[in-house]
């Protein structure tokens, strides 16, 4: 199945309208015509089975057929990942979390990061075509990118289990332990030179549990697919 994405249908809706690089590339390069069948997410939670009603390369207009609704997690994943030096790598820990089962990902800048700008555009797009690929009707929510001294400050107690992943030979959990099914976690992974000792203290005091992700070292983006199976495993 060829999965389209269009965020802008709701779930009560009759009929939708692609925008035109959407349109353009449904009607141009895919050559579909009035009458073809589309399913589409809304990346909320819905798919649609769609009639073609106006074929424009600027303006396809679909009627809808059939809707129907894709199981939420019994959990909000939220990881805060250290922006690789290798853009590809990120992309694909972006690509992998998301066939994988992730809610909410945010970028943060540290001590240690070789990559302090990120671009959050080509992120979204690597995200939305997981999605599709992965044939999934929720879309991660991509946040911009932040210091890590300043998302520490934004996250306030809530009844999310807190977790730092960090390479430093201090008291550490192992992370498969202490998660728990059905139970929103974040989990902050750093840059290639881990977290600073200052970043871990600070998160320490706000309340995040020190874990290791096993016994090996793990580069960033492998650490971060690891942490995002090792939830959805737990809530299997």
């Amino acid at each position: 199945m060829q999965l389209f994405y269009n965020p802008d249908i709701a779930a009560n809706a009759k009929e939708a309208r692609f925008p035109k690089d959407e349109s353009k590339h449904i009607v141009k390069v895919l050559r579909k015509r009035e009458g073809d069948i589309l399913d589409i997410t809304n990346g909320s939670g819905n798919f649609f089975k769609a009639e073609i009603t106006q074929a424009s390369p600027s303006n396809c207009t679909v009627k809808i057929l059939e809707v129907t609704n894709e199981k939420a997690f019994d959990y909000h994943l939220h990881l805060a990942v250290a922006p690789t030096k290798l853009n590809d790598r990120y992309e694909w820990f972006l690509e992998k979390a998301t066939e994988i089962g992730i809610s909410e990902i945010t970028p943060i800048i540290c001590d240690h990061s070789e990559r302090k700008v990120v671009k959050e555009d080509r992120y979204e797009r690597i995200l939305q075509s997981a999605m599709k690929q992965s044939l999934k009707a929720y879309l991660p929510k991509l946040n911009e990118a932040v210091s890590f001294s300043e998302f520490i400050d934004t996250q306030t107690a809530t009844e999310t289990d807190r977790f730092i992943a960090h390479c430093e030979e201090t008291n550490r959990f192992s992370l498969k332990q202490k998660l728990k099914p059905k139970t929103d976690v974040l989990i902050l992974i750093g840059p290639e030179g881990d977290f600073s000792p200052a970043e871990i203290e600070k998160a320490l005091k706000a309340g995040f549990v020190p874990v290791m992700l096993g016994e090996q070292r793990l580069r960033t983006e492998t650490a971060a697919v690891v942490a995002t199976h090792s939830v959805a495993f737990v809530n299997e």
